[in-house]
């Protein structure tokens, strides 16, 4: 009897506020549970299965063959694999400094200017391109930057038909015009995000600036700027892993062409592994580009959380 008497005991002393927590904390785990379940087994396991298959040769339906790190050593060591890394790095100035650069002035002057109706509107309009499927987009900006497509015309309607092309199929041009595809879909997602930042900074700041006789530029670089240190980071963390994994838009536009002057990591990796059957490369190729990711990625956090302390 006193062994079976002992847990209840137990239990008796357990402060009644310690057992809330407990089963608050056994709730909230529960909800979470489910999330937990679908986030394990549609990322944690294709992450290290992905990384299991980079040590072999794999057609995807016979039989693996252990290669142990020549998939690496192909992935750095191949021109075509190295230029698509390049390109897309090279995407990282259109998806994230130009949208961050400009946005952050654009969410200066909505802030200043746009009030009421027009500011709705403005806010609506900039992010309109988040809602249109990126397939959409890219299939509108086909046509739009075609030989015959809408900004020839208007180059030629201004008497500059003399620099007209064919925009996505030129070699020297094409990846600079999917990057600035680029910036047209990020533009109004980074400039809100700024803008919920600059809405809570405190007006007495601008008030007490503008006492002191500071200028619009100084108010800028001194207040706004820093103020949204924190939305900035997050801003170039979406647009630098959208630059890096960057596949839809350009599959639909230009299928990584002409040549290879567009094709980057993600559109190669879809290649190997279900065109050309290698999945081993292609595994090892999306390993490299999740460490690129996180290489660029975690300076930028690093920056934040030291200029906070």
């Amino acid at each position: 009897m006193q062994a079976a008497d002992a847990p209840s005991a137990l239990t008796r002393r357990i402060p009644r506020r310690l057992r809330g927590i407990h089963r608050e904390h056994l709730a909230g785990w529960l909800f979470v549970l489910p999330a937990l379940a679908f986030y394990a087994m549609f990322v944690i396991q294709p992450l290290f299965l992905s990384f299991q298959y980079s040590f072999y040769d794999w057609n995807g339906v016979g039989v693996a063959t252990w290669v142990g790190l020549d998939n690496y050593v192909t992935v750095f060591t191949d021109e075509q694999l190295l230029n698509s890394i390049f390109n897309a790095f090279k995407l990282i100035l259109f998806f994230s400094f130009i949208p961050v650069s400009v946005g952050l002035v654009s969410a200066s002057v909505i802030r200043r200017a746009a009030t009421g109706g027009f500011g709705t509107v403005s806010r609506t309009v900039l992010f309109l391109p988040q809602i249109i499927p990126l397939v959409a987009a890219g299939i509108m900006w086909n046509w739009v930057l075609a030989k015959t497509g809408t900004v020839n015309q208007i180059l030629t309607a201004i008497g500059l038909g003399g620099i007209t092309r064919a925009w996505l199929g030129d070699f020297d041009w094409a990846l600079a015009a999917v990057g600035f595809i680029g910036v047209w879909v990020l533009l109004g997602l980074v400039t809100l995000l700024l803008l919920t930042g600059m809405s809570k900074i405190d007006p007495a700041l601008y008030e007490a600036a503008r006492i002191d006789g500071a200028s619009a530029r100084r108010e800028f670089l001194h207040i706004t700027v820093p103020g949204v240190r924190n939305e900035l980071a997050v801003c170039l963390t979406i647009t630098v892993i959208a630059a890096l994994s960057a596949f839809d838009v350009i599959y639909i536009s230009t299928n990584g062409g002409p040549g290879f002057a567009t094709l980057v990591p993600g559109l190669k990796i879809y290649i190997l592994a279900f065109v050309g059957r290698d999945v081993g490369t292609a595994s090892a190729l999306a390993i490299v580009l999740m460490l690129l990711v996180l290489v660029t990625i975690l300076p930028i956090q690093r920056l934040v959380r030291e200029s906070d302390s």
